[in-house]
């Protein structure tokens, strides 16, 4: 591999027999009922097999939701407070097994361990973050137009939640939804990626040690026609919360329609980061690199397009190669290890398509652009970097979901915000410039979910809410206070205390 660096001195934790998981439903581990299974692989070494996961069906499905709905009936009336006491002491067991999990997580999903050991610290701000809402959850008091008579609005939970969660944050994007589903007394069947299940498991027995009761969160593992679609189907589940790519996220809507189940969707970005001929080059360059190729480009928000200014491109586009160049690729449990490997086979052989479709459109591919075995037996590629792209490529468009990312000239930012929100996609966008009239400027029209001036596409933090606009999503928003309101239904509640028929807009005195 010319160029790129790779480490391969570090050794793969892989055991001689994989041990065995099961499904948790009903507070009790059990095999699927077909007696089925598959592996978990670790990316950075296929033969090393991460575990054995529990090929479940409808049938599990059907027992998880049936235990999910009995256990509803007595969680729903669990004091708010007393539920978040139960996330409060999850919270600390993460705490203690941050390492522990951090290293399970590299080895089953590939993300280096600085940004492994992110993923935990980020479910231990979210539960923390969502625990604190048991002592509020607060709704609204206000007067009534008529007198002796109160009026208020309170959260009530859902009833039966399904958790649908990818594999490139395995702990991390569960957390979004199943603390705060749990704080609001809503009941929880969990179906992880199939790439992903024993950092999943390893979720679900954390908040079992932490005392949640039986039936309140199930686990089950399998793949997305079978476990998946069998949870859409359903009609004990009042919502489905998905994060995942726009295909399955159009499906799941589909399927969910004719029954009116709710659905909040998480899916795709093209997200863009604007360089302006002010800006801190070696501060945007620092962002770029950060956006683009961390955990491999396998983020929803990674910087998959740069939008530079004329004056300053050559000179971005030099030092972007050059530290480019100095990116170390492999098994991310080796501290020295920048860019670890891809998910699996089929993610790598879609990330040489775009390349090639890229090639063939005309842009220059400036670096990387091939698989990197150098960098151990995994699925490893290249950071890769095209130049001179026009703005309508598809590389430019569409989302790869790997290290690829565009350099895209425009002459000014009124062109750098049309070229920005001019596709499907408006997760998240950023900009480097030091004039703060055009950084306010970008923040008001750039159509996104997410602005970052002077800081890289990615990093959201948990107080504050996650989601995008357009097909990146269907207008709900996780994380923050926001995502009560996907797991909470509105009561209003008037008390009339005067003792009389009081009639509404007609008996005002």
């Amino acid at each position: 591999m010319v160029g790129t660096q790779t480490a391969t001195g570090a050794q793969t934790e892989q055991t001689s027999t994989p041990k065995e998981f099961k499904n948790y439903i009903n507070g009790k581990w059990q095999p699927a009922k077909s007696g089925k299974t598959f592996q978990s692989i670790n990316p950075a070494n296929p033969a090393d097999i991460v575990g054995i996961f529990p090929a479940s069906d409808k049938q599990d499905v059907d027992e998880a939701v049936a235990a999910a709905k009995k256990a509803y009936e007595d969680w729903r009336l669990y004091p708010a407070p007393k539920r978040a006491e139960i996330l409060f002491r999850a919270g600390q067991i993460f705490i203690e097994r941050k390492e522990e999990l951090a290293r399970e997580l590299t080895r089953e999903m590939g993300k280096v361990l600085a940004e492994a050991r992110g993923d935990v610290q980020e479910v231990i701000d979210m539960v923390f973050y969502a625990a604190g809402e048991g002592r509020r959850l607060f709704g609204q008091t206000t007067p009534s137009e008529l007198r002796n008579k109160f009026a208020m609005s309170v959260r009530v939970p859902l009833g039966v939640i399904g958790c649908i969660t990818p594999w490139n944050f395995p702990m991390a994007i569960p957390s979004w939804k199943i603390a705060p589903a749990l704080v609001c007394g809503n009941t929880i069947v969990f179906k992880p990626a199939s790439d992903t299940p024993l950092v999943a498991t390893r979720f679900v027995e954390i908040l079992e040690e932490a005392g949640l009761p039986p039936g309140v969160l199930n686990l089950v593992t399998g793949g997305g026609s079978a476990v998946g679609d069998a949870m859409l189907e359903n009609p004990e589940i009042k919502l489905i919360s998905f994060t995942g790519s726009c295909d399955v996220g159009r499906h799941v809507n589909e399927k969910c329609a004719p029954s009116f189940k709710r659905v909040s969707l998480e899916m795709g970005g093209k997200n863009a980061t604007i360089v302006l001929d002010d800006a801190n080059l070696d501060l945007a360059v620092d962002g770029i690199l950060w956006g683009a190729f961390g955990t491999a480009g396998q983020r929803c928000t990674a910087t998959s397009r740069v939008i530079v200014q004329k004056g300053i491109y050559p000179q971005l586009r030099e030092k972007l190669l050059e530290r480019a160049k100095s990116l170390k690729l492999g098994y991310g449990l080796d501290a020295n290890v920048d860019v670890g490997p891809v998910i699996n086979e089929s993610s790598l052989k879609k990330i040489e398509k775009y390349v090639q479709i890229g090639q063939e459109e005309g842009a220059k591919l400036l670096f990387g652009g091939q698989r990197a075995p150098e960098a151990g037996p995994g699925w490893f590629f290249q950071p890769t970097i095209f130049d001179e792209v026009k703005p309508n490529m598809r590389i430019a468009q569409e989302e790869i979901f790997g290290p690829v990312t565009a350099l895209i000239p425009v002459s000014d930012l009124k062109e750098a915000l049309h070229v920005a929100n001019d596709i499907e996609f408006g997760l998240s966008t950023a900009i480097y410039t030091k004039d703060v009239n055009k950084a306010f400027e970008a923040v008001r029209d750039l159509e996104s979910g997410l602005t970052y001036v002077n800081a890289p596409t990615i990093g959201a933090e948990v107080h504050l809410p996650f989601g995008g606009t357009k097909n990146t999503g269907n207008g709900h928003r996780e994380a923050a206070e926001a995502c009560l309101d996907i797991f909470t239904e509105w009561k209003t509640v008037y008390i009339d205390y005067s003792d009389k028929l009081q009639r509404a807009q007609i008996d005002i005195e």
